[in-house]
Order: C-alpha cells, then structure tokens, then sequence
C-alpha cells in the first residue's frame, strides 16, 4: 500500500498522533479511536495492522499487552518527496510572514500615537 494511501485515513493519521506523544497499549490506542470515531475494536486493530505492515507502526510484546510506536522511516521518505514541492509553497509562507509583521508594526504604532483614532 502506498504511503499517502496510509496516510489518507482520518482514523489512521490519528493513530499515529496518539503515537507520536509516546509508546501505547493497543487497548489504550483502541479506547481513544472508538471514543473519537465510534468504530469497533477489530476494526481498530486492522487500522493498526496496515501501519504495522506499511512500516509506519513498529510493535513490541509487553506480557499479554502489544506496545505500539511510531516508526519514522516511511515519514522521513515522505518528506523527502515532499521536499520538492516545498518552492512551491515556501516563498509564498515568506511573504504572507512578511505581511504579518507588517500589519502587527503598523498597530503598534498606531497604539502608541497618542492622536490616533481607534
């Protein structure tokens, strides 16, 4: 399976949120995503299997408990694709800054201009 195919669920993307703040239980992983999104257990545990299996998801025994974390492989690949599109984008991230600033200097300097309007 492609990687922005993975990707591309909502119900995967935030598994891999839950990830990224730390290693979880899969029961712990399953009692967010059915709260959050009203699915099953198994259907959660198939969610956890396609990331397992894309290499997004790494999983270790625990006892009877499986720990799951992030892996970061796939997502630095990911970013290295993306790493060609970002010209695309970032002068125009550069100038919308730029403006930001401009508009936060000009009420700043109309606050402290004593004989300005509000």
């Amino acid at each position: 399976m492609h990687a922005f195919d993975v990707l591309g669920d909502p119900v995967r993307r935030r598994i891999l949120e839950l990830l990224a703040e730390g290693e979880r239980s899969a029961g712990d992983v399953s009692g967010v995503i059915r709260a959050e999104f009203g699915i099953s257990q198994p259907a959660v545990s198939q969610h956890l299997r396609v990331l397992r299996d894309a290499g997004f998801a790494v999983v270790r025994a625990d006892g009877t408990r499986r720990l799951y974390a992030v892996d970061a492989a796939p997502l630095r690949e990911i970013d290295a694709w993306l790493d060609r599109f970002r010209g695309f984008w970032a002068p125009r991230l550069d100038a919308l800054a730029t403006e930001i600033a401009r508009g936060r200097r000009a009420r700043r300097e109309q606050d402290d201009d004593p004989g300005s309007e509000p």
